[in-house]
């Protein structure tokens, strides 16, 4: 063991501890059953069995334990935006594409093809940098990993651009913001900017954050530690007090995170401010010069130049794998091609073949989104897929593995396009495109939306 550090050896991690000590001891006090002299027994905490405590001081620890209920912010509201559950339409039991017949099988993949007749493929490719990132981008000192993260971050904020969102007096909320980098170089695009406020969130604790790179005097930054399943913006104060026009913003928001996301600032958000605004909805201009909002945005009058609460949305997408038909926002769409909850759970499984093909397991951390640091879980999204799930021993002989990718690419350009839909029916434009190469990242489909032209008034 490392001198003046904790003596047990902890088999799971094959270490010994790294706990610091307290004078004379041998053992830290998680290990402190480890020394003879120690006659005070520690039990499991009831609140996390993770961890252990004294059982003489139980009542003291539960008043400070990490894992006790904590006071519910003002801006949770219990699944807000989950959608509706309709227990008739679930699967009671998800049965494995491995043990579907031949002929369940290519029914399903006719039913798939059938309902992406018509639909864009490839997508645009759509892969812009931005003059932010370029300096970050040519240094020498960036591995391979980092390297591709600018790539995609230069490429997400130079499609920002390209639809005007990045101007002053706005609100950019990025869900699932881990350590916060894509909202740091969007703060760093928008460097002589005035009035701009950054929601970063994310639901657990995030270590190695960039928040204290943050020193512009013009932006303000704010975590919430939230499921973007229970968070009403509505509610937030600052977009309470300040009413701000909000862009949303995320990098690889995972699977079912998109829609619970999407249904976040289209439906409880926008809903809930066209009810309690007394004053007309703000309205948004064609050209959106930066120059000429900057003057009129001192206090909050660029508010009035967006005709929704919501300026705009650009997430890139990531694992359909973890996409539910309860929280899923394109079921209209589904039904519409003849598809409903059973097909759904299978073809969010089968989108995985797009990435993985048939291989018995990988994880996105060797292939496509390896993690500028290796302690950072949020980032990673590792995933493991198992040969059941892939169903190897079933498909060998019927489909080769250029058409397992094929099928997999279709899987998740239709339950993307689903939420194309969604968002069309609520008055956005809303498109699909790629932002960076595959060889950069195999999630490389950008999902951006701005409030449909038709709703945007001429201007007087």
């Amino acid at each position: 063991p490392i001198p003046g550090r904790c003596a047990y050896f902890v088999e799971r991690k094959k270490r010994f501890c790294k706990m610091i000590l307290a004078p004379g001891r041998r053992f830290c006090g998680e290990h402190g059953q480890e020394e003879e002299e120690n006659d005070r027994k520690r039990i499991p905490c009831p609140l996390d069995p993770k961890h252990t405590v004294y059982e003489d001081q139980l009542q003291k620890h539960l008043k400070k334990c990490n894992s006790r209920e904590k006071p519910k912010p003002v801006y949770f509201v219990q699944d807000i935006n989950a959608g509706f559950k309709d227990v008739a339409e679930i699967p009671e039991k998800q049965v494995p594409i491995s043990s579907l017949s031949r002929e369940e099988l290519e029914d399903l993949i006719i039913k798939l093809k059938k309902a992406s007749n018509g639909l864009e493929l490839p997508l645009k490719e759509q892969i812009l940098s931005h003059q932010a990132l370029q300096e970050a981008l040519n240094d020498p000192k960036n591995g391979e990993s980092a390297f591709k993260h600018l790539k995609q971050q230069a490429s997400i904020l130079g499609n920002m651009e390209k639809l005007h969102l990045l101007g002053p007096g706005r609100c950019f909320v990025e869900f699932g913001a881990g350590r916060g980098k894509l909202s740091h170089w969007v703060d760093v695009a928008l460097h002589d900017v005035k009035n701009v406020q950054f929601l970063l969130v994310e639901r657990a604790t995030t270590r190695f954050k960039v928040d204290g790179k943050h020193k512009r005097k013009n932006s303000v930054f704010e975590r919430l530690q939230v499921d973007i399943q229970h968070l009403c913006l509505k509610k937030v104060p600052v977009l309470e007090k300040k009413k701000l026009p909000v862009v949303g913003i995320g990098k690889h928001l995972c699977g079912a995170a998109t829609d619970l996301a999407l249904r976040c600032l289209v439906e409880s958000y926008t809903t809930c401010c066209d009810g309690e605004n007394d004053e007309p909805a703000p309205k948004r201009s064609r050209t959106d010069k930066t120059e000429v909002a900057s003057n009129n945005s001192a206090d909050n009058e660029s508010t009035k130049e967006d005709c929704k609460p919501v300026a705009g949305i650009v997430i890139a997408l990531c694992c359909h794998h973890k996409c539910d038909w309860t929280h899923y926002v394109g079921r209209d769409f589904f039904k519409s091609v003849g598809l409903g909850p059973v097909e759904f759970n299978y073809l969010q499984r089968m989108s995985s073949w797009a990435t993985c093909g048939m291989r018995e397991t990988t994880t996105k951390a060797s292939t496509s989104e390896e993690s500028e640091d290796p302690t950072n879980d949020t980032e990673e999204h590792e995933e493991t897929f198992s040969k059941i799930e892939n169903g190897s021993g079933a498909l060998q002989g019927i489909l080769t593995v250029e058409e397992r990718k094929e099928i997999g690419c279709l899987c998740k350009l239709l339950i993307d396009h689903g939420r194309v839909e969604y968002l069309q029916q609520r008055g956005y434009k809303a498109a699909l495109q790629y932002y960076t190469e595959s060889a950069v990242s195999l999630e490389n489909v950008l999902l951006t939306a701005v409030p449909s032209p038709s709703l945007i008034p001429e201007p007087t």
